[in-house]
């Protein structure tokens, strides 16, 4: 196995056992980006120097017997919408070009704290927002597994440079499923956490409720490590979960074949292309034989749509206002018409989805009272052609807009609860197939320990690019 192949929990313990330095991981992973990258396109911004410089003060720290963190002289890549002190973060956009923070988001302070070596910023949709990895700065992010094919969006970037090898891991951001479908899309692990497990800090609205920082990783295992540096209250959020860690935890359990797990293919919200829907179901078939608890279930979703529409279009609309009204005639349409969603909701209309927001969450509840998990796809379609600009079908069924596509992650996010998106199996194509693995309220603890048993008991795992696509 090559270095860059090794997960980032066997080379933060090579590295701290001296077996493997810093400097060889970072050196392997910039190795895979001057090979893969001028395809690929996951890095808007590389910081080979810093990096170097890091990785030889973190073999210097392992020599001198210094305190080592959890991540310790791993090379890991941060998402352009979070800010990084000293490194140009654009928001994919050419009106932050020669944007260059000084300071970082606590999320990226904590990575930095655990010892991990920030390799670049990985692309983004402008803003986060649109359809597919697109920018006027690098141009379209495509998926390793298939060069023609979209890798999902906004976290693109950062699943393509974990899923190639690229880095280690890397931080995404994810409000309506931008974590959770490039993971699917490119095969990988991600993770929404609960929310307020990673506090957002600094937070344009203290009280927004509906992003979160999230991870991708090629294991569940180094999902929880990764979770591990970025855990723990910070009050400068409200909305931060008053615990001061999130311990890792030993995810071998033999008590995986007693969870109590309940599934649905579309949670009564969205269609699911057929492709999508015959690996899920296969992959259901597989757990039922070793997880006898396996049972259809029907949660009551009904105005997750209106609810999570109204909430996210004030969100963006405040955030973005200014960009529209100043910058409008530089932006895309597709992005023009996401901020232009919100103009419109009212005090009332905010309130309403709020209330339905509620409903939902209350019927999850209700659901967890009877079982330990939720089963459900990552994706509503497969990744789809890099020329296509919306998903606005699904198997003959019209969609209402760019956003439809995302409901089957989306219903999810209104609920705050934690979910982690796993590989579940591949098309005759080989294109990778997500199923989110919902937990109850703060329970990441449970719902990892049951992925990584899915993992290691039916191989529901990272898989390497086919040379035919990866360019080797």
């Amino acid at each position: 196995m090559e270095i860059h192949q090794l997960s980032a929990t066997a080379l933060a313990q090579a590295i701290r056992t001296q077996r493997l330095s810093s400097l060889e991981a970072v050196e392997a992973c910039f190795e895979q980006i001057s090979r893969l990258d001028p395809t690929l396109k996951a890095f808007i911004t590389l910081a080979p120097e810093q990096a170097t410089a890091a990785a030889l003060e973190a073999d210097r720290a392992v020599q001198t017997g210094q305190p080592l963190g959890c991540l310790h002289g791993v090379p890991i890549a941060i998402k352009d919408l979070t800010a990084t002190a000293g490194l140009r973060t654009t928001y994919g956009s050419l009106l932050y070009c020669d944007h260059v923070p000084a300071q970082d988001e606590l999320c990226v302070a904590r990575l930095r704290a655990a010892g991990a070596i920030i390799l670049g910023k990985t692309s983004t949709p402008e803003f986060g927002l649109g359809t597919g990895t697109h920018n006027p700065i690098l141009g379209t992010t495509v998926n390793p597994h298939d060069w023609t094919k979209t890798c999902g969006d906004s976290s693109g970037g950062a699943a393509v440079a974990v899923a190639s090898g690229m880095a280690y891991l890397a931080q995404g951001t994810d409000m309506g499923g931008s974590v959770r479908t490039p993971a699917s899309f490119c095969g990988l692990v991600g993770l929404r956490p609960s929310l307020g497990r990673i506090p957002r800090v600094p937070k344009p609205l203290l009280w927004e409720s509906l992003v979160t920082d999230g991870v991708m990783a090629r294991t569940v295992e180094d999902a929880a490590l990764m979770l591990t540096a970025m855990a723990g209250v910070d009050y400068r959020d409200p909305m931060a979960i008053a615990t001061q860690t999130w311990p890792l935890p030993t995810l071998a359990r033999d008590d995986g074949p007693q969870t109590r797990l309940g599934y649905s293919l579309d949670l009564g919200v969205t269609p699911i292309a057929t492709e999508v829907a015959e690996v899920f179901e296969q992959a259901i078939a597989a757990i039922a034989q070793v997880c006898p608890h396996t049972h259809p279930a029907r949660i009551d979703c009904r105005g997750a749509k209106f609810a999570f529409e109204t909430l996210r279009g004030a969100i963006v609309f405040h955030q973005y206002r200014s960009l529209l009204e100043n910058h409008g005639d530089q932006l895309n349409e597709t992005l023009r018409w996401e901020i232009e969603q919100g103009q419109g909701v009212t005090a009332a209309d905010y309130l309403k989805a709020e209330a339905q927001r509620g409903e939902i969450l209350h019927n999850f509840l209700d659901f967890f009272e009877q079982y330990d998990i939720l089963l459900v796809p990552s994706a509503s379609v497969l990744p789809f052609p890099i020329t296509q600009m919306a998903v606005l079908n699904i198997n003959g069924n019209a969609l209402g807009n760019v956003v439809d596509y995302f409901a089957i992650t989306y219903t999810l996010s209104l609920t705050g609860l934690p979910v982690v998106s796993i590989p579940c199996g591949w098309t005759p194509s080989g294109l990778p197939v997500g199923m989110q693995v919902v937990g109850p309220p703060q329970a990441e603890t449970q719902l990892l320990r049951f992925a990584y048993f899915l993992q290691e008991q039916l191989d529901f795992r990272h898989r390497w690019p086919r040379p035919s696509t990866a360019g080797e």
